[in-house]
């Protein structure tokens, strides 16, 4: 009777496998600027209602993803991003601080464990790392995944070689954001072209890691603007593993937190943030969805609109790099009130990637 129940289990497991990959291979990277832009422009309830229905169909719909964000190196970056109060142009009273000590980081991963984080996100303001601060990253990663957290890193452009010794010390995910659509990235940041970016997600991609990129709204761009950072993302050769979206947080001396400072623009209807949630959503239906800043201005009922609209991961705690966040309180007493739990098995394309590469060659 055991062994029947152990094949019923093996076998209902293999179906449950290929039926996965299935999905894997029918996920589409042809959209057309046109095809996202009617999106945007569904009835409300029925964008909600079809982002609901793709996100049942890939995701456990109760389930959020708890990730924990920490800066190992913070300020002095020597990017122009309009919106980082970590550039050394912004007056933001963000004071240059050196890459943490490897002990150190590993002791922030251990707390974030213990508080229910399934990954272990890491931030360096720099443009891009030099060879010189490779070998204490690795150390790191090393560190922190054999702890049992999955791991990510954002430390700007990469070189192949860089990506490729992140890839062998086990590096999960990179997250290197293309922060807004191609018209409007310009009218943001001018020290870094948007290839650069897309360059950086190639190095990653060819080294075997997994990609984590997404952007920021609100920026005072139009929605034919956040249609492209969408129609960007999901016409990638694979859809990033991880989609961020970020509500920008205007801070006091950044070039975007001084220009819309006390204009209409200083924040996102919260309609359109979650429009913006629910067409990443269906075009990238497997990819993990993170609502991510700006979270600790938005009400409960717009997260939980998030949710419904597919978004499936979160930054814990009360800090996110320089910025603010909801803080651990606030977010169980949200999920209990909305019947949510955090995440704890594999993300479904990452778990249809490892079942593909395991199917026998014909």
């Amino acid at each position: 009777m055991k062994c029947s129940c152990l094949i019923g289990r093996s076998l209902a497991h293999a179906r449950t496998a290929i039926l996965r990959i299935d999905k894997l291979t029918q996920i589409r990277t042809d959209w057309t600027r046109e095809e996202v832009a009617e999106l945007f422009d569904l009835p409300f309830t029925e964008l909600l209602f079809r982002a609901a229905t793709v996100h049942r169909e890939n995701h456990p719909p109760e389930q959020i993803q708890l990730c924990t964000l920490l800066s190992i190196k913070t300020g002095g970056c020597p990017e122009d991003c309009g919106y980082c109060s970590q550039s050394v142009k912004a007056d933001s009273g963000v004071e240059a601080t050196k890459l943490m000590e490897v002990q150190s980081v590993l002791q922030r991963a251990a707390q974030a464990k213990d508080q229910g984080s399934q990954r272990f996100c890491m931030g360096a303001a720099w443009r891009n790392p030099k060879d010189r601060d490779m070998p204490a990253i690795v150390e790191i990663v090393k560190g922190v995944r054999a702890m049992g957290l999955e791991t990510c890193m954002t430390l700007g452009m990469l070189t192949p070689k860089q990506a490729d010794m992140l890839q062998e010390a086990g590096l999960d995910y990179y997250n290197h954001n293309v922060d807004t659509g191609p018209e409007y990235y310009e009218r943001v940041i001018s020290s870094r072209k948007y290839e650069d970016r897309l360059d950086t997600l190639k190095n990653v991609r060819d080294a075997g890691i997994n990609v984590c990129s997404g952007g920021i709204v609100g920026m005072g761009e139009t929605r034919e603007d956040r249609v492209g950072f969408v129609h960007t993302l999901a016409t990638l050769e694979r859809h990033p593993e991880s989609v961020p979206v970020n509500a920008l947080v205007p801070v006091k001396g950044t070039v975007l937190g001084d220009m819309l400072a006390d204009t209409p623009l200083a924040k996102i209807d919260d309609i359109e943030f979650v429009r913006t949630v629910a067409v990443a959503r269906i075009c990238m239906p497997m990819s993990m969805v993170r609502l991510s800043a700006g979270r600790e201005s938005m009400s409960e009922a717009t997260q939980a609109l998030c949710f419904l609209a597919g978004a499936n991961s979160i930054f814990t705690g009360d800090k996110l790099l320089t910025a603010p966040n909801a803080g651990d309180d606030s977010d169980g007493a949200l999920f209990a009130k909305l019947g949510l739990t955090a995440m704890h098995g594999e993300e479904p394309m990452r778990a249809c990637r490892v079942e593909q590469s395991m199917e026998p060659a014909e």
